[in-house]
């Protein structure tokens, strides 16, 4: 019997952390992705999305590199990208022709943002996870292994975040693991180690991944997959960057610019005054340190509210844009954002979230697919959030209403049907 899908509550609070130590170890679970979900194909049709935009010259986040055993070929790239579409079911030929090796390995990193089967698909365990895990604030990306490759092209090596592997098949993905002290021990260091490491696979914990198969892979696990036959696997990694970083690259440098950014008739815009040759540099580094230390003390003043915007706004981000993180170039929702026609939303027509995306509203916006809006809470009221959340909804003839749905769609993060019937007021 299929296990429940997407997994329930009690999956993530009691199965969930008792087969996995606490979430510190690998674990197997077998058969809990249907092909509803998630497809070899689904994955070749984001491939092909990428070769469209290729063509097209259309820029996008989501790249593919390819590997001949270990190396990354870059200088066969355009030939994968440019080559006639393969034929209908014969990948693995066209990709062995194409790259002129045997075994060969395609690895696509942000599949999300070409696919949107896999990401509503796998968005929904994605939401589950969130729901009864927690949320990682950097959020999560696809990341496709695609080949018959007789070893991951990265030799053996450890993840620094934890993931999810799925694997689709057809054929089985044999996956070894080790913890990080045993692989110190093993090694002498925590290198990656290339080439022949066949002798090391016997102190590693093995794993047989079949199709509908999810591995939990905790971060700091070294790990190295090797199949026989062409297997597709997507990695879902949880992005649960150091609070550090976040600060280091996301906070402070606003914080300090916005103390250190003035005018010419400002203080801090203002020229330096030329420097006494005779009274050497001392007071010229007594002075910087003097503004720094006035500057950090104002900083120290402003981070928490800094802070706090911060991170609303990453945390309705990432939520908003199903868990999957942003990215710059999404083609699937430049797509959306182009295929919707304002026009078409009028009074009966029927509006949907394309799924994973989600519609939050925090005062005077609204944020949808990632992209923020501003709203009227008096329009969007949480009663007809959670309504468009659940969706589909036929819209009301409410002009206000007909309005911030047309503002929605330029999120790329719904649908609109064209009316059956004329609708009358609200009555709300």
């Amino acid at each position: 019997m299929r296990p429940p899908w997407p997994p329930s509550p009690s999956f993530w609070t009691d199965e969930f952390p008792a087969r996995t130590n606490g979430r510190t170890t690998p674990f197997l679970f077998k058969g809990i992705v249907p092909t509803s979900a998630a497809s070899p194909d689904a994955v070749l049709d984001g491939f092909a999305a990428i070769r469209r935009a290729h063509a097209a010259g259309t820029e996008i986040s989501a790249h593919a590199r390819v590997y001949v055993d270990e190396d990354r070929r870059d200088d066969l790239l355009d030939a994968v990208l440019t080559a006639p579409d393969w034929p209908n079911g014969d990948f693995v030929s066209w990709m062995q022709e194409v790259a002129g090796a045997e075994r060969f390995s395609l690895v696509i990193n942000n599949l999300e943002t070409v696919s949107p089967s896999l990401a509503a698909g796998l968005g929904t365990f994605l939401a589950s996870l969130f729901d009864g895990w927690g949320v990682p604030m950097g959020g999560a990306e696809l990341v496709a292994f695609a080949g018959n490759y007789s070893g991951t092209a990265f030799g053996v090596h450890e993840g620094y975040e934890d993931a999810f592997l799925t694997h689709y098949g057809p054929g089985v993905k044999h996956f070894y693991t080790w913890s990080n002290e045993e692989y110190q021990k093993l090694t002498g260091g925590s290198d990656p180690l290339y080439g022949n490491y066949l002798w090391l696979l016997e102190h590693g914990e093995h794993f047989a991944l079949e199709p509908g198969d999810a591995l939990f892979l905790p971060r700091r696990v070294f790990h190295v997959g090797r199949q026989d036959e062409f297997s597709v696997s997507v990695a879902v990694p949880l992005y649960t960057f150091p609070d550090a970083t976040v600060l280091r690259q996301a906070v402070l440098p606003d914080v300090i610019e916005s103390l250190l950014t003035g005018g010419p008739d400002t203080e801090v815009g203002g020229p330096s005054p030329m420097a006494n040759r005779s009274t050497g540099s001392a007071p010229v580094a007594e002075r910087l340190a003097d503004l720094a230390a006035r500057t950090l003390a104002a900083a120290t003043q402003r981070a928490g509210v800094a802070v706090e915007q911060h991170i609303r706004q990453r945390w309705h981000t990432v939520l908003s844009n199903g868990g999957w993180e942003m990215v710059s170039a999404d083609l699937a929702r430049a797509e959306a954002v182009a295929a919707f026609d304002p026009e078409h939303v009028v009074p009966g027509a029927e509006v949907a979230l394309t799924a994973p995306y989600r519609l939050l509203v925090t005062g005077q916006q609204a944020f949808l697919r990632g992209f923020e809006v501003a709203a009227n809470p008096a329009v969007l009221t949480p009663d007809r959030v959670a309504a468009l959340n659940a969706g589909p909804l036929l819209l009301p003839a409410d002009d206000d209403l007909v309005a911030a749905v047309r503002v929605l769609g330029a999120t790329g993060g719904l649908t609109v049907t064209a009316p059956t019937t004329t609708l009358q007021e609200d009555p709300a």
